[in-house]
């Protein structure tokens, strides 16, 4: 079989396209396939499909299809144009290649694959391409999936920000939280980064929205009362970061305590920063003990710890008014403690309680959002800052490395 034919067979080329040449080049070991199509053939205007004849060509590209062994392959050709009537002159579609690529699409499709398996950097050295080449492939191929993507009503909402790279530079992701996919990316953490999520939505959209779970980030917060109908009641603030608070507030006061104690000559906490760290069922066996021991010692941070623990007894309530009423017992406890950290957090879930108690009413945390991160984390590993639309619809949204 001539070479010709082969790759006339492979490209499975259709009429009024065929393979006219095909260069070896050992120098650099690659093979040029050069394509052509019959003198009297017509094509279709790419905007309204009406059949028309020649105009002219373009220029002479070239497209990277998928190698043969070793050997790198590339397709020539010259783009036929039309002139349409409605539209003008314009270059027909090819059937080898998307629109302003200069990779066929069998190649893509190689690439996407690799790229499911790798990073962009590893991708990008085993398909032998440039790391922008590469990322185009995968800018190219979110945008086609969520053209296609069926718009549909998200009931429960994560909002969350991801620390990117240093400097206080950061991500806003809105996730899905009952399929556990993210839906929204968006470069910074300030109010316009959420509100251009809730304006690519329909009237029906923002109207199923049934609860969204964030921390208590005030720009998130007016965002969110700003285009979700009665968001008042429909803002859950996550547990898990009110929790982190108190967690800190716990080892701010051990670390006060452990210095006064420590200018007393007594290393009673010494080693013990991440014991008070652990809810109760989480001390490890081998520390239980003497975990039980520090305990006894009435130390001001046994105290806070114990504060902590029972602020977590909050989220078992299935009511508002249990839950309500275990809050006020609580908050009267932590102000008079008089361990400074801890009484700043209590004052500041005070200042946002109402929508701390709507977890009755919806039960959703941002657990899938932190679940979604480490994938994020993984894409921070490229060497170097990019951007690319959000949601595919402007340049605003962006994953940059660190």
């Amino acid at each position: 079989m001539r070479d010709i034919d082969l790759f006339t067979k492979l490209l499975t080329l259709d009429r009024p396209w065929a393979v006219s040449n095909v260069i070896l080049e050992h120098k650099d070991e690659s093979v040029h396939v050069l394509l052509d199509h019959r003198s009297n053939a017509r094509f279709h205007c790419p905007e309204c499909r009406v059949v028309l004849p020649l105009h002219d060509h373009s220029p002479l590209r070239r497209w990277r299809h998928l190698d043969h062994g070793s050997w790198m392959t590339w397709l020539h050709a010259r783009i036929p144009r039309v002139s349409c009537p409605n539209h003008g002159v314009r270059q027909v579609r090819l059937p080898w290649a998307l629109p302003g690529s200069r990779l066929t699409i069998a190649f893509e499709r190689q690439a996407i694959d690799t790229l499911l398996e790798a990073d962009v950097l590893g991708a990008s050295r085993l398909l032998k391409l440039s790391w922008h080449e590469t990322w185009g492939v995968m800018e190219r191929a979110v945008a086609r999936g969520l053209a296609a993507k069926r718009r549909r009503v998200i009931p429960r909402l994560g909002v969350d920000e991801k620390a990117i790279a240093k400097r206080h530079r950061y991500l806003t992701l809105v996730s899905d939280i009952d399929r556990g996919t993210i839906e929204f990316i968006a470069f910074d953490r300030k109010k316009s980064s959420l509100d251009e999520f809730y304006r690519s939505l329909s009237p029906k959209q923002l109207a199923g929205i049934e609860a969204v779970a964030m921390d208590m980030w005030e720009p998130f917060i007016s965002s969110t009362r700003q285009n979700v109908p009665d968001a008042g009641d429909k803002i859950v603030f996550d547990r898990f970061h009110i929790m982190k608070h108190m967690v800190g507030a716990v080892d701010a006061v051990r670390r006060s305590e452990h210095r006064r104690l420590l200018a007393a000559g007594d290393e009673t906490l010494k080693r013990t920063r991440y014991l008070w760290l652990f809810s109760a069922e989480n001390v490890p066996a081998e520390q239980a003990e003497r975990f039980a021991a520090l305990k006894r010692l009435h130390l001001e941070t046994g105290r806070a710890w114990a504060i902590k623990e029972s602020l977590r007894d909050l989220w078992n309530y299935h009511r508002q008014g249990w839950a309500r009423r275990h809050w006020q017992a609580w908050y009267g406890w932590a102000i008079r403690s008089r361990l400074t950290p801890v009484v700043r957090v209590a004052r500041m879930i005070k200042s946002h309680l109402e929508n701390v108690l709507t977890y009755c009413d919806h039960r959703i945390t941002n657990a899938t959002s932190e679940g979604l991160n480490s994938k994020i984390q993984a894409v921070k590993k490229t060497p170097m800052v990019f951007a690319i639309g959000s949601t595919c619809r402007s340049p605003s949204t962006f994953i940059a490395a660190g």
